[in-house]
């Protein structure tokens, strides 16, 4: 069938002819009405149609055509009868009821119950598709452990060394930076009651318990998280992830796996490592702002920190990287067709997993406080 077309041509000096023509469909785009206002000019005074060549048509002829006659509305004389009589029929129809004035004004913003029930409704949704992600990551990590899962070991190995030998230099700038802002806000208070050396308390027991696992979490949902949302979207764009699935091999085994097990792996060791880091921040600190000796503050770090502290930390940082592997994977699988819908799937990655880190730790600091840990 022919695509539509609209025409306007002079046929004598005062008129204007307006031919239709083609198959008119919605599905197949509407032609300008602007098309029209272009051949007319101040010498036009009559209006005319030609519909004989129009093969079908639906609502984007009468569309169209009533903003045609919207814009020769009391300047032009229009001659209807060259169009289909149910054409006439709809644009009376149009015509008969005026648009209210001001209809087409800003659109009144919802009253704030409206908004609140809004985005109750997002978060509800928000959730629910959060915690189908999870119970799938949690079949699938069941299945490794039954050695049913279907995935690469090799994939696994780079997802490691992605994850942590890679993301050692970062790691390493951020946590000394921090052990040292720690030390130096610590030592500037504490020194005022001759309690310097207690700095090192201080910045080892927060690098332990909190800092440490908190700050390689918030790097790895920037640095990783993204990553893996950008790469899975990617695959989705390409669809990838769809001929995975009609070869039978389940997207959630051979992509979402290997990442989270490398994530989980990795991010306590990261959070060892950058306790360590942190102390050592504060070690410059305390022998240079306080003239304390390396002895000293390594033998008041070692009496200020137990085993349990290093555990909480651990133990977090494995909840972090879960956390921070689910958000990244799951904003990539429902990532949309396109280049912007990539990007906004690693915005929306990173942010994701950066909420849940602080939502956890909140967590774990209420229980373990009841523990009394």
């Amino acid at each position: 069938m022919e695509q539509a077309s609209l025409t306007a041509s002079r046929v004598d000096p005062d008129t204007v002819c307006v031919r239709v023509a083609g198959a008119w469909r919605l599905r197949r785009g509407l032609p300008a009405a602007d098309t029209v206002a272009r051949a007319l000019d101040e010498r036009v005074r009559r209006l005319v149609f030609d519909a004989r060549d129009l093969a079908g048509w639906d609502s984007s002829l009468v569309t169209v055509l009533a903003q045609v006659l919207d814009g020769c509305r009391g300047r032009l004389e229009v001659e209807r009868t060259g169009l289909p009589a149910g054409v006439q029929r709809l644009l009376e129809l149009v015509e008969a009821v005026p648009e209210k004035q001001g209809a087409r004004g800003a659109v009144p913003r919802p009253v704030f119950l409206v908004r609140v029930g809004t985005a109750a409704i997002v978060a509800t949704e928000q959730a629910r598709e959060f915690l189908a992600f999870l119970g799938e990551a949690t079949r699938s990590l069941a299945r490794f452990l039954g050695r049913r899962a279907r995935y690469r070991r090799v994939d696994l190995v780079l997802e490691v060394q992605e994850a942590g030998a890679r993301a050692l230099p970062i790691a390493t700038l951020i946590s000394f930076l921090v052990g040292l802002i720690m030390a130096f806000v610590g030592a500037v208070s504490l020194q005022q009651f001759g309690a310097g050396i207690y700095v090192a308390n201080m910045v080892a027991v927060a690098m332990a318990r909190e800092m440490g696992a908190m700050m390689t979490a918030i790097i790895m949902a920037g640095r990783t998280g993204s990553a893996y949302a950008a790469q899975l979207g990617t695959m989705n764009v390409s669809q990838e992830i769809d001929a995975l699935t009609t070869m039978g091999i389940p997207p959630i085994d051979f992509l979402v796996l290997p990442r989270m097990l490398a994530l989980s792996l990795m991010m306590p060791l990261l959070a060892i490592y950058s306790d360590f880091i942190g102390i050592l921040g504060g070690v410059v600190v305390g022998t240079t702002m306080l003239d304390l000796s390396v002895t000293q503050y390594w033998e008041q770090t070692k009496g200020a920190i137990t085993l349990t502290d290093f555990a909480t930390g651990v133990g977090k940082s494995v909840v972090f990287g879960v956390l921070v592997a689910i958000a990244g994977c799951m904003e990539g699988m429902r990532a949309g067709r396109s280049a912007s819908a990539v990007g906004d799937a690693a915005t929306r990655a990173a942010v994701r997993a950066i909420v849940y880190i602080i939502v956890a730790d909140g967590i774990f600091a209420v229980v373990f406080h009841v523990l009394g840990i």
